[in-house]
């Protein structure tokens, strides 16, 4: 799909759009579209795009997931996440209507934010506010995209560790296929879990790296410790995408973010990188950031993703 389709497939379907940078090398931001970042080069849109879900609406039967790159609050299950606030597993309204306005732009970088307030699994609400401060920068091959992630705690009460976890994470989808891997450092010892069923048919070790095959006939998902500073995820001879997470937390505490049941604790392992696989066809390399030991008044919580897409 070109940058061109995408934004009037959007503009047909009353989704506010926004470029960063330009269709040569940027981003297209659905800003009623969860606020999702499409990035484009030569025209070309290089994310994962679900035509029927911009054409659609989510609604209380079904999630309609767009594609693009978003920013979710973490963890995803356990007894502190956000998606099992009714007893299964949905994304909250909250977050699939959410209204994103541009706050700030300069050439190639802008703000943006929505208020989107979180209930988590264990029936507590949080009112916060979503931010990405977002900027591209031309590469001799590509574009880099960052993104400053942040959750702002808009609340009045203090709310201890022990009752919640909240984090910024960052899900960047693409299409995958025959000819297509994802690559990372070899893990040191215990930096490597599985969040579903084992992925140890799907990936193998060359050299220093790790090597996974993203097709698959029943997913998976990869969670990748502070020891491991980037994931790349090559598609076919396309392009490749390397992502890598600067956490801006004055005291690094990463969490679990397992889709695990809503009513156990989480585990004590720190996701820094995440690579999560679907038999559908198309996969996820995701990015996390750390989550405050104390939710005070105005507090928030921010980390930097960087996203570099170099064309093949």
């Amino acid at each position: 799909m070109t940058g061109e389709q995408f934004i009037d497939l959007m503009t047909k379907n009353c989704r506010r759009t926004y470029l960063i940078g330009s269709l040569e090398n940027g981003l297209i931001a659905g800003l009623d579209l969860e606020g999702r970042l499409f990035a484009v080069h030569d025209n070309q849109v290089l994310n994962r795009v679900v035509v029927s879900a911009v054409e659609g609406r989510c609604n209380m039967t079904a999630f309609l997931n767009p594609g693009g790159d978003t920013l979710w609050p973490a963890p995803e299950g356990t007894c502190f996440g956000y998606e099992y606030g009714t007893g299964s597993w949905r994304v909250p309204p909250a977050i699939t209507g959410a209204v994103w306005e541009i706050a700030e732009q300069d050439a190639g970088a802008c703000t943006m934010r929505a208020e989107i307030d979180l209930i988590n699994n264990r029936g507590l609400g949080l009112p916060c506010l979503f931010q990405r401060a977002i900027a591209v920068e031309p590469t001799s091959a590509g574009f880099v995209q960052k993104v400053v992630e942040t959750i702002k705690y808009l609340g009045t009460q203090v709310i201890p560790e022990e009752q919640f976890i909240l984090a910024p994470w960052s899900l960047c989808q693409f299409d995958s296929g025959p000819g297509s891997e994802i690559r990372f450092p070899w893990p040191a010892n215990g930096d490597l879990w599985d969040l579903y069923a084992s992925s140890e048919k799907q990936r193998r070790r060359e050299g220093s790296f790790c090597v996974v095959d993203p097709s698959t006939p029943e997913r998976f998902q990869l969670g990748l410790g502070a020891s491991v500073p980037w994931i790349e995820y090559r598609f076919q001879n396309r392009f490749k995408v390397k992502r890598s997470v600067r956490d801006l937390a004055d005291e690094p505490n990463l969490i679990d973010i397992a889709d695990a049941d809503p009513k156990e604790l989480p585990s004590e392992v720190g996701t820094n990188l995440s690579c999560y696989c679907d038999p559908s066809g198309f996969m996820e390399i995701e990015g996390c950031g750390s989550s405050l030991r104390k939710l005070t008044p105005g507090s928030s919580i921010s980390a930097c993703i960087s996203t570099e897409y170099t064309i093949l």
